[in-house]
């Protein structure tokens, strides 16, 4: 594995540093794997905005297509995370940008629901919070499996009593799960964070169709950790309209 700490120790004093292949390889495994997660977001925000903008978040949300919308979601995520190893890379990156657009759709009824200026405001948040939690989960030594454990319980939790507060309908209650969500996340970016970069370390010298099926694997993961972040933020910090 990569001694981040020591390589940053020598540049600041000034120090000749000899990158290896394992390191270039590792630094470019990063870099792809943040480049297509700002994509998907990018692609998300984008459709969001055309379909706010354009009207055709009422069809979104009228009869099926909220349903048909969440469905794709779910079916798409899950073949996803369940065939990256056996699709060709074009396939992956395909399904992934894919699964970006529809959710597009479904997060266009935020711009409606929500004031534009509070929902700008709320993803710069996330962005700074994402971006620190990243940090902070890269560079520790400590090891985050324990927390990623816990949070992927809270997850569990979380999923089962929101389909409960859909028949509750409990305002407070929907408050608590947001903020339960926020510290879930925060927690699963640190963990997913610290998992990309071991395993970028370990499969450094793999070939370049394994590489990219490994960025794209890591960020959808941190996709849907940004999201799930923005969304629960929104929700504790935001009036709907």
């Amino acid at each position: 594995m990569v001694d981040y700490e020591k390589y940053a120790q020598e540049l600041a004093s000034g120090a000749e540093v000899v990158e290896t292949p394992a390191a270039v390889a590792t630094a470019s495994i990063f870099r792809r794997v943040y480049g297509w997660m700002a994509l998907g977001l990018a692609v998300s925000g984008i459709v969001a905005w055309w379909v706010a903008a354009s009207g055709l978040w009422q069809m979104v949300l009228a009869g099926p297509g909220w349903t048909v919308c969440i469905i794709a979601e779910l079916a798409l995520v899950v073949v996803l995370s369940a065939s990256l190893r056996k699709l060709p890379p074009a396939a992956a990156c395909a399904m992934f940008l894919v699964y970006s657009a529809v959710n597009g759709l479904t997060l266009s009824v935020v711009l409606i629901a929500f004031e534009l200026a509070l929902v700008t405001r709320v993803f710069f948040i996330t962005a700074a919070m994402f971006g620190a939690l990243a940090i902070w989960g890269t560079r520790t030594k400590d090891d985050l499996s324990g927390i990623g454990s816990m949070c992927f319980m809270g997850l569990v939790g979380i999923i089962v009593a929101s389909i409960v507060n859909i028949f509750m309908r409990s305002t407070a209650f929907d408050w608590w799960l947001s903020l339960a969500g926020i510290v879930v996340f925060c927690g699963l970016t640190m963990y997913d964070a610290q998992k990309i970069k071991r395993l970028a370390a370990m499969k450094a010298q793999l070939d370049a169709p394994t590489a990219n099926r490994l960025a794209i694997a890591g960020a959808l993961e941190l996709y849907l950790d940004f999201v799930n972040l923005f969304l629960n933020l929104l929700r504790i910090m935001g009036r709907r309209k």
